[in-house]
């Protein structure tokens, strides 16, 4: 039997530490090798586009590129529009960028004109259109729906990697061939005044430039004067060629009120005062230029109902292209739709430059009416050479000469398919040219033509854009075997030490009964739904609703929790039971209620998930009934946090002065959090004060020092046994034992200063409307841990860390959070930060994501101070590293594993759906949510160890000391 002992005990305290560390490694290894394979960079084509663009595909270009380099701008100019064959329809350009401006709100949506509030706020913009000045288009962008990307794709017409979302927030200069370099080939100077991601992605580029920051969306008003002050100055300048206004303030206006915010109506008045003042400036100076002046009104992407974006749906998608002229164009009041990419070419086109090589859009034909039908079938002809060069360069064996275009066109497919469009284009041209006095009086032929080459132009640009890069197999193979290897060592770590936890625990027990060796309900449960979540994972519409699963498996758990509790209270004497056990039990029943009522509201506080979203929820009846119940609400979670803390640590039986002095620790940042909600509520709109801005910098500087401060300082100031256990029968002869009291109450004082630093940074960065969900999402994991302490030994303690994991991701979408990048609150990011700063702003939208998930995670240092400290006090010949692996095990191990095995689940599914028709509107978003999930996971298991680490080494300092004291003392 003593060797049985000893082989459980063999996993000892460091070979856990190491093999855990180990695998940890070889999953961030496996899990960045899948991410540099499923994210490669899309294959481009390198330089720019030059007088070879003039020329058909087969050409040799050569000798032109290298006469090119040698021309100075003017020369280029003219030579550019001689090869092109058609004259620019406009010497200058005002690109106007007005952020996250949905086109519902100026062109209406399914043939309906916009809502009545939108149109009466632009009446000038709608004159334009219905008499014909402005033609408009529903532009629909790409995913993901953030600025620096979209900007990319406007001015050169590519579709970049889904990892620019990434990039969004630390942009570098773009380097492919673009709008912007072209125009300034061609001599032409620029101004830039706006958002400064565009100084970012061209630095060096604009003659003048006045920028700033995107992302302080606090700001609804400073960023658009910025722009608007200058623009009297620069409309009566005539040294520039393009002149680039980027507007932020409707975009913000967005973030923090949503598309009902009460400054959407006005935000959009002072647009279409803009658009105003720039049109009537071009008409009074449409004389003075040969061809005049473009003006294009543009939006990056749209905005969901609550005013965030980067996700796929169609409100954000749709943004809008609106050109702008002093001429009429043809067909103008019909409602148009095209591809945000399509702008370049359209650009390009109408200003004489070449088309960028990357382009995958088609140009938009509409705009070009006013040209004869050669010059429109040039320019169809033009864009079509450069499609189909980039097309080659996708199939690098791609000759349209080899294939056979005469047998059934429906069996074609792939390369086939579009060499046959694009020979039929160009045959049907050719004939058009040749029979020029021929052709028919009512343009047959010259629409057959046209067809032909949008035909050729659609298919084409939709199988560029929806063409997977090919990933390369081999590496995504090799990631997801480092990540199926770590899960593996995972599992097994796991399996190892609960069969000594249990071995261990059958030794303590006097019964027959095996309680613990046997399966029960609760444990069958909780792989049953992960396997659920496993076989979930493959279906688009489950990743959308994921908030479903987690709700119903943390209510169902503690539905059969509840059910084994009465079950026991039954089943045991009632004669043999205490009053004081009877009291226990009662107070079990109590926090399993608290959590099931808990969670039942925050199961309907945010509807969640993408296709019931509309639906009302209790947040959208808060948000209708107006900002006071909002703040009464915000000062009710303050009064909660407080209350439950102060519970919770006079559970403990501190002495009084140490609790209070715990208590006034935080009472200062509390009284400064009330202060905020009070003062500041109703100024959220418009740009911080100066004073709020340091209050919060002093609220974030007095949590952090406080939080570090219990870490550093309780286990040094707290006595190695509760007074509560020492007994005067204990003397300076007594044998030295492990201060598991005092060790356990460090870690319990420790973490219940993790949770309330937390949950009052967490009231002051989630939105208004989230601040009861935080006060909820703590009275059910302070219910939890009440439940499994105390000596209720009904359940494993793996269970225990598995319900308190479950709350936390419950949680996470009960605060609204949801599998797509539009749910991310951007402006809590900028709470307390006086000037943008992409490090700081991203560690805030990490806090406020994964508020719920880090919680769960810092507070199972409360479960296994009140627990698992407890399971060694009757072991025998024990030491602090037995003590370590005992309180650090399950919490460690189960965490680590339920997200080993989803994300490994998950890197398999997306393998198997690479080529789905969702990969990046539903897939990629959710991967980058698990990732993330995997570094909260990380962040969390990792604060545990170390705090229970520290706090372990700094007793066995103090008992050491302690024990060298005693010796000396017996020896005198």
């Amino acid at each position: 039997m003593r060797k049985r002992t000893n082989n459980y005990y063999s996993l000892t305290c460091s070979k856990l530490a190491l093999f855990t560390v180990l695998a940890v490694v070889i999953q961030i290894i496996g899990l960045s090798l899948f991410i540099v394979g499923f994210f490669p960079v899309k294959p481009t084509l390198s330089g720019m586009s030059g007088l070879e663009s003039f020329y058909p595909p087969a050409f040799d270009s050569s000798d032109l590129a290298q006469n090119t380099s040698a021309l100075p701008p003017e020369m280029l100019k003219s030579l550019y529009q001689e090869l092109s064959g058609v004259p620019p329809l406009f010497d200058r350009l005002i690109l106007m960028v007005v952020d996250g401006l949905p086109a519902e709100f100026v062109l209406g949506k399914d043939g309906k004109p916009p809502p009545e509030v939108f149109k009466e706020a632009m009446p000038y913009t709608q004159s334009l259109l219905a008499k014909g000045l402005a033609i408009g288009y529903h532009a629909k962008a790409a995913p993901p729906t953030v600025t620096m990307p979209r900007l990319k794709a406007m001015v050169s017409g590519a579709v970049g990697g889904f990892l620019d979302v990434a990039t969004n927030f630390n942009t570098q200069a773009f380097l492919d061939d673009n709008l912007i370099a072209q125009f300034l080939r061609i001599g032409w100077k620029m101004v830039m005044l706006g958002d400064e991601t565009w100084l970012k992605l061209f630095p060096d580029m604009f003659a003048r430039h006045d920028g700033v920051s995107s992302f302080f969306v606090k700001d609804t008003i400073q960023v658009d004067y910025n722009v608007s002050r200058h623009l009297t100055t620069e409309l009566s300048s005539t040294d520039w060629d393009l002149l680039i206004l980027h507007y932020l303030g409707l975009d913000h206006v967005g973030h923090i009120g949503g598309r009902n915010s009460d400054l959407m109506g006005p935000k959009l008045m002072e647009m279409d005062e803009v658009i105003k003042r720039i049109h009537s400036s071009v008409m009074q100076t449409q004389g003075t230029n040969e061809r005049g002046t473009l003006l294009m009104v543009v939006s990056d992407h749209g905005m969901t109902q609550g005013g965030n974006h980067g996700g796929s749906s169609y409100e954000e998608t749709d943004s809008l292209a609106l050109f702008v002229s002093t001429q009429e164009f043809s067909d103008s009041e019909s409602t148009k739709e095209a591809y945000q990419v399509d702008m370049a070419s359209t650009l390009a086109l109408l200003f004489g430059v070449p088309i960028p090589k990357n382009n995958i859009g088609t140009v938009m034909v509409d705009v070009f009416t006013s040209l004869k039908d050669e010059q429109q079938l040039r320019i169809l002809e033009l864009n079509s050479w450069q499609l189909l060069r980039l097309l080659q360069t996708h199939l690098n064996e791609l000759g349209c000469g080899r294939f056979s275009c005469k047998s059934a066109r429906e069996q074609n497919d792939g390369p086939e398919r579009l060499c046959c469009s694009y020979l039929d284009a160009t045959a049907l041209h050719e004939s058009w040219k040749s029979k020029r006095s021929l052709r028919s009086v009512d343009g047959g032929d010259y629409r057959s033509t046209v067809l032909a080459y949008l035909e050729f132009l659609g298919t084409t640009s939709k199988w560029l854009s929806s063409r997977s890069t090919d990933k390369p197999i081999g590496l995504l193979v090799s990631g997801i075997a480092a990540m199926l290897l770590s899960c593996f060592g995972l599992m097994s770590l796991t399996f190892l030490f609960t069969r000594e936890v249990n071995y261990k625990g059958s030794q303590d027990i006097s019964h027959t009964d095996n309680n613990i060796r046997k399966w029960h309900l609760e444990e069958n449960f909780i792989l049953a739904v992960i396997f659920i979540l496993i076989l979930s994972m493959g279906s688009s519409s489950m990743i959308e609703e994921e908030q479903y699963i987690w709700h119903y498996m943390t209510s169902s758990l503690y539905l059969i929790l509840l059910r084994k509790t009465i079950q026991s209270m039954k089943n045991g004497s009632t004669l043999t039971v205490t009053a004081e056990q009877r009291k226990m039990r009662s107070h079990y029943i109590y926090s399993i209620v608290a959590v099931l009522v808990s969670g039942r509201i925050l199961r309907g506080w945010h509807q969640g998930g993408v296709n019931w979203s509309y639906l009302p929820d209790t947040a959208k009846l808060l948000e209708q009934a107006g900002t006071a119940h909002i703040k009464s609400l915000q000062l009710l979670s303050v009064v909660l946090v407080i209350t439950i803390c102060l519970a919770v640590l006079l559970t403990l039986g501190l002495r009084r002065h140490v609790s209070m002095f715990l208590v006034l620790v935080y009472l200062f940042p509390a009284l400064l959090i009330l202060k905020q909600i009070l003062t500041l509520q109703d100024s959220t709109f418009g740009s911080p004060s100066i004073g709020s801005t340091t209050m919060i910098q002093i609220v974030y500087a007095l949590l952090g020092t406080s939080t570090v401060g219990i870490l550093l300082g309780t286990p040094w100031l707290m006595p190695l046994q509760n007074p509560k256990t020492l007994s005067s029968e204990v003397s300076c002869e007594s044998p030295i034992k492990l201060p598991l009291d005092g060790f356990g109450d460090s870690l319990y004082v420790i973490g219940w200063g993790y949770m309330f630093s937390w949950c009052l940074l967490q009231i002051l960065l989630q939105q208004p409307i989230n601040s009861m969900p935080v006060s909820l999402l703590l009275l059910q994991i302070v219910a939890s841990i009440r439940y499994f302490s105390g000596g209720n030994r009904h359940h494993k303690q793996w269970v225990k860390v598995a319900a308190l994991y479950c709350v936390g991701m419950a949680g996470h979408f009960g605060l609204g959070n949801t599998n797509t990048l539009a749910t991310i609150d951007v402006a809590g990011a900028f709470i307390g930060i006086s000037s943008h700063s992409t490090i700081i702003s991203g560690i805030l939208m990490f806090i406020i994501t994964y508020a719920s998930p880090m919680l769960a995670l810092l507070s199972m240092l409360m479960g296994v101070s009140a627990d698992d400290v407890r399971a060694v006090s009757n072991s025998q010949d024990v030491d602090f590293g037995h003590l370590l692996k005992t309180t650090l095990g399950y919490p460690c191990l189960v965490p680590l594993g339920l997200n080993s095995i989803l994300l490994l689940a998950y890197s398999i599914a997306l393998l198997a759906m690479r080529n789905h028709l969702f990969i990046w509107s539903v897939f990629s978003p959710k991967f980058l949510y698990v990732f993330a999930t995997t570094i909260c996971v990380y962040i969390g298991v990792s604060s545990v160890a170390l705090t229970a680490t520290y706090t372990c080494i700094v007793f066995a300092r103090r008992s050491t000391v302690k024990g060298s004291c005693r010796g000396r003392s017996t020896e005198r």
